[in-house]
């Protein structure tokens, strides 16, 4: 059911946005997955069984990405995700990433949280979130043509409102996703926008159990 025919990988360094030249760039990264839709052209009443089967994908594309970015850990900031399917398919099927695409990603930076729990939809008390990565992580999905982009939303990992680091990147994989094909798209980035200046709540005055669970 999984098959996997292409992995595009993306990084960018932002340096200024016509201000002032950043100490540090910001660094953006995302990576796209291009999948064969084993439930293109019909209608499947039981997809359920895929999401399980995306979980390693997750986490190897999760482990790719902070790879590609070349930066520690402790520096990722924000986080997205998103999936672009093919003509043949339904937006239902680009969903089948919530779960595999955002843990992958927030065990990645530490969280110590049950994905068993959020999949049967059980709420959690807070001491079995501990560690990090505590804010949902942001997601959008839509049918596309071959090339469409998609705009992925990126939220801070512990709190989705600190303002300065609200952003997207754009994913777009040359010639994909074919009618029968779906890109699952994991994004990260360091942090604020270069020139943030809006105010409102700053990632180093965050709560652990500040953020959206």
């Amino acid at each position: 059911m999984i098959d996997i025919r292409r992995v595009f990988t993306h990084v960018e360094h932002i340096h200024h946005e016509f201000g002032p030249r950043a100490d540090t760039p910001l660094v953006r990264g995302a990576i796209g997955a291009v999948l064969t839709n084993p439930f293109a052209g019909r209608y499947e009443p039981d997809i359920l069984p895929m999401m399980a089967l995306l979980d390693p994908v997750g986490v190897d594309m999760a482990h790719k990405l902070h790879a590609a970015m070349d930066v520690p850990l402790d520096q990722i900031a924000t986080y997205g995700k998103g999936a672009i399917v093919g003509a043949d398919g339904e937006l239902e099927h680009g969903a089948l990433w919530h779960v595999p695409g955002g843990y992958a990603m927030r065990e990645l930076l530490g969280w110590k949280g049950s994905r068993v729990a959020y999949t049967q939809g059980v709420a959690e008390e807070k001491s079995g979130q501990p560690a990090n990565a505590l804010s949902i992580v942001p997601s959008t999905k839509k049918v596309g043509p071959p090339g469409a982009a998609l705009d992925v939303p990126l939220t801070n990992i512990n709190a989705s409102y600190v303002r300065g680091q609200f952003d997207a990147i754009e994913v777009r994989v040359p010639g994909a996703p074919a009618a029968d094909e779906i890109v699952f798209i994991l994004a990260m980035s360091t942090g604020y926008r270069v020139h943030a200046r809006v105010g409102g709540l700053l990632a180093k005055d965050i709560s652990k159990w500040d953020g959206l669970r």
